[in-house]
């Protein structure tokens, strides 16, 4: 029977398609690591004592992106080149969402409104990545390979969507609520796209990898679309809401190391 658990645990124990899994995940996060550090050193002056936390989610997509690489060493493997189509982050930023880079590669520093929208672009896109950790916790946490970097990287994306929860209904007391609902709107719609479109492409290149049937690859095929269409009609509210969290200042210290990976 086709299950999530089980379509999980056969990339993880076939080494091509691990090694494409870690690959685009390692990239993704490197990807995210930078842009933070950006955002962190171009902060405009009123929003400076925003820059420590910025700088630590970047230190925390840069610690995954070192985790992804060690578990692909650890299996004797190297990264391969990910394929364009996989490429989330860098189908996001050419749909618009988030801060152009061509804006972080200026010396020019950001407004706040550019902060609201990167904030906003976060709090959709660690939703993402805090339920994909959840969905891996749940069936991979006591693996003897993997389950110690999937749980300290989940626990790093609940950080991380809590931060962005809070900042942002700092930013809404402050006058800003109606910027931030329209941004919050217009990325979740933009990113239940991107995420449809790229777990279309990951599901064929690991079909081509494992061999798997036309039967196979076209039930999850419509599986895909399935979810987009419920995300489309409902799910992507979850994606707009805010709601004070229970980890307050969750990025207020320094990255927690990871040595055992890193």
């Amino acid at each position: 029977m086709l299950s999530a658990k089980s379509l999980f645990k056969e990339i993880l124990d076939h080494d091509e398609s691990f090694r494409l899994f870690c690959s685009i995940a390692a990239s993704g996060e490197s990807q995210g690591g930078w842009e933070n550090a950006r955002i962190a050193a171009l902060v405009p002056q009123s929003e400076r004592e925003l820059a420590p936390r910025i700088t630590r989610h970047g230190a925390d997509e840069d610690k995954h992106g070192r985790i992804f690489n060690a578990l692909m060493k650890k299996r004797g493997l190297t990264p391969v080149e990910v394929p364009s189509d996989t490429d989330y982050t860098m189908l996001l930023e050419r749909h618009g969402i988030g801060l152009a880079h061509d804006k972080l590669k200026s010396d020019e520093p950001l407004s706040v409104q550019d902060i609201v929208t990167y904030l906003a672009h976060s709090r959709v896109t660690e939703q993402r990545a805090s339920e994909e950790m959840e969905l891996l916790c749940r069936y991979f946490a006591d693996h003897p390979d993997i389950g110690r970097a999937v749980r300290m990287i989940s626990n790093d994306e609940d950080n991380h969507l809590a931060y962005c929860h809070e900042e942002l209904l700092r930013f809404a007391s402050a006058g800003h609520g109606r910027a931030i609902q329209r941004t919050l709107r217009e990325c979740a719609h933009a990113e239940i796209r991107v995420y449809r479109d790229v777990s279309l492409a990951v599901m064929a290149h690991m079909g081509r990898i494992l061999g798997w049937s036309g039967a196979r690859s076209a039930t999850l095929v419509a599986a895909i679309h399935a979810v987009y269409a419920y995300e489309r009609a409902l799910g992507w509210r979850r994606m707009v809401s805010l709601r004070m969290p229970e980890r307050r200042d969750a990025l207020g210290g320094p990255a927690a190391a990871a040595p055992e990976f890193a």
